[in-house]
């Protein structure tokens, strides 16, 4: 009997200790390990919004060290979820292919740290302040280290997935910053965060974390919110393109927020690429050569643009 009542005891305890949706903590790991390629540059600095040292990845183009006294554009490339880090290899390789053969002009390429779920944004308790890291800190830093283009001509934005989303909150809301903004597969982006075509915990775990449980503070800090705010700026002299796969499970947000910049006068560039889901190792390559003809229009006079 007594062996009975502790053994009821623990696993009442078990229970209590357990609870049903347990709020989801997710660390800041402003730190990354170093992608095992031989491409990019992994460095470290140290970041006042993020309150200690904060990691990426940098490509350099062969022209840096050969041609001292030039300037480069810079295009950085923010991951999805989950992080970037296995991902880098693969994009430093495509890049740097792509600015050997002409395909696209020599430009510097950085990968940021956007946490696994950072969604390059300031979080709504404070707690990580994504956007802050990366326009007050990481560009500023950038710029002062390395032979960059340190202006709006200079600067592309380009992601995939929630990557895809930061290049849209970032070009939308800053376009002072940016000549480019290229969304790739693009996600969270529709209007109201009720419904996730890519998974209903994890829509849940973000809303909770990221956004404060708020729906308000989702809209306020979305591209799609952002578009509307900004839409007399838009309209002129920033490029944008979107592309996703036409069996991506996101791609009804994606055709929204499309019909919406159409809306609001916004010109862009959008592209439903045929059998595609959302797997950026296909849906980029599918692009063929107008995945390079847009930087060399964006960047079209600027450090070895060319017109396309």
């Amino acid at each position: 009997m007594r062996l009975l009542a502790w053994l009821l005891l623990l696993a009442c305890a078990g229970c209590a200790a357990t609870p049903a949706s347990p709020k989801p903590v997710w660390r800041a790991d402003w730190v990354t390990p170093a992608s095992p390629d031989t491409f990019t540059e992994y460095r470290v600095f140290e970041s006042a919004h993020a309150g200690g040292r904060v990691s990426f990845h940098l490509l350099l183009p062969r022209e840096y060290g050969r041609q001292a006294e030039r300037r480069f554009p810079v295009l950085y490339w923010l991951h999805g979820s989950g992080g970037g880090g296995a991902g880098v290899s693969v994009l430093a390789q495509s890049f740097t292919e792509a600015m050997t053969r002409g395909l696209m002009p020599p430009v510097i390429v950085v990968f940021p740290n956007g946490l696994a779920n950072g969604m390059y944004c300031d979080w709504k308790d404070g707690s990580v302040l994504g956007e802050r890291v990366f326009i007050d800190d990481l560009i500023p830093h950038v710029d002062a280290s390395f032979r960059t283009i340190a202006s709006r001509d200079g600067r592309i934005v380009e992601g995939f997935s929630m990557g895809g989303y930061g290049a849209g909150r970032f070009g939308f809301k800053f376009p002072g910053l940016f000549c480019g903004v290229s969304m790739m597969a693009a996600g969270p982006v529709q209007r109201d965060f009720t419904y996730a075509p890519r998974g209903e915990r994890l829509r849940e775990e973000l809303l909770a974390q990221v956004y404060g449980g708020d729906l308000a503070y989702f809209r306020e800090v979305s591209p799609w919110h952002l578009a509307e705010l900004n839409a007399a700026r838009l309209r002129s002299g920033l490029a944008i393109r979107m592309a996703i796969g036409s069996r991506d499970l996101t791609l009804p947000a994606n055709e929204a927020l499309h019909k919406h910049l159409e809306s609001l006068g916004i010109p862009h560039e959008y592209s439903v690429l045929p059998g595609l889901g959302h797997d950026p190792i296909r849906v980029m390559p599918a692009l063929g050569e107008e995945r390079w003809a847009w930087y060399r229009r964006v960047w079209a006079g600027v450090a070895g643009g060319e017109k396309g």
